[in-house]
């Protein structure tokens, strides 16, 4: 009969060698997963015999891990800006880069926003999130893929939400009505190379959906088409806000000013590297 501890120890033991990052970390999760605990509480129970139904499950899990699914995609879910969403193959796993987007974005609006777009809304995270944050906003989320939509959708019943949150299938402004105007406009578009997407991680070349992480050969094709159609979208004073690949800035500030933004200004991530770019409209 193995204690709590020692199948967390054999676990760590399993996954080290099989590149995981931060392993322990993992154990602690799959099997407080199983066991239905948060990890605060798996410390309390530490010395708690498990049964072997248990063990099975956490084997199964462990093994999927082992073969570099991502930990989000295995439990389920994931806590994003205040929600917690529904997380799966459909869509890309949100990450601690966008939600500081999200508190740039915060900080920088004067004011709520009665209208906001969110363009390759994947399960809907920016959109979901702003939404609970700006509770009088009406908010709007599109992507190319209707997979990447249904999971959005599931989301939004689940935070109970989808009376102020609606989801559409669109090429980015494709779409949108013409006359439509919004005070903020946010995305995370794909927006690594081809080459940048083959030396990613096996957790994300192998398990998310290409779609969502490379817009073509340079990464800055999504980029540029929103910058360019944005601007007909924003009304007076509105914001648009980007993330970015770490390498691009010099090219948008290029592009913001020929599409005819007032102003526009970048932001570096939590570990300093350039990630996020705003522009004003007049």
């Amino acid at each position: 009969m193995h204690t709590v501890l020692e199948i967390i120890k054999k676990t760590t033991d399993f996954l080290a060698p099989k590149g995981v990052d931060n392993p322990r970390l993992n154990a602690e999760h799959l099997v407080g997963h199983v066991l239905g605990l948060k990890r605060m509480q798996l410390y309390l129970q530490f010395e708690r015999p498990m049964v072997e139904s248990e063990l099975e499950q956490i084997r199964q899990l462990v093994r999927r891990r082992a073969q570099r699914e991502p930990l989000q995609y295995i439990l389920g879910s994931t806590e994003f800006f205040g929600v917690i969403l529904k997380v799966d193959r459909r869509a890309l796993i949100p990450r601690p880069e966008t939600e500081h987007l999200l508190t740039l974005v915060v900080e920088k609006l004067t004011a709520a926003p009665d209208r906001l777009l969110d363009l390759g809304t994947g399960s809907g995270a920016i959109a979901l999130a702003l939404a609970r944050h700006y509770a009088a906003a009406r908010v709007e989320g599109v992507d190319l893929s209707n997979e990447a939509l249904a999971l959005a959708r599931e989301n939004a019943v689940a935070l109970d939400l989808s009376d102020r949150v609606t989801f559409t299938q669109s090429d980015w402004f494709a779409a949108i009505a013409a006359g439509s105007r919004y005070q903020l406009i946010v995305a995370n578009p794909p927006y690594l190379s081809a080459v940048e997407t083959e030396a990613t991680l096996d957790e994300v070349r192998n398990f998310e959906p290409k779609l969502a992480l490379t817009p073509g050969e340079t990464g800055l094709e999504a980029l540029c088409t929103i910058i360019g159609g944005a601007r007909d979208y924003l009304g007076p004073g509105g914001l648009l806000a980007l993330e970015t690949g770490t390498a691009q800035h010099v090219e948008l500030k290029r592009r913001f000013e020929a599409a005819g933004y007032r102003r526009c200004e970048f932001a570096p991530d939590l570990t300093g590297r350039p990630r996020f770019a705003f522009a004003w409209t007049d």
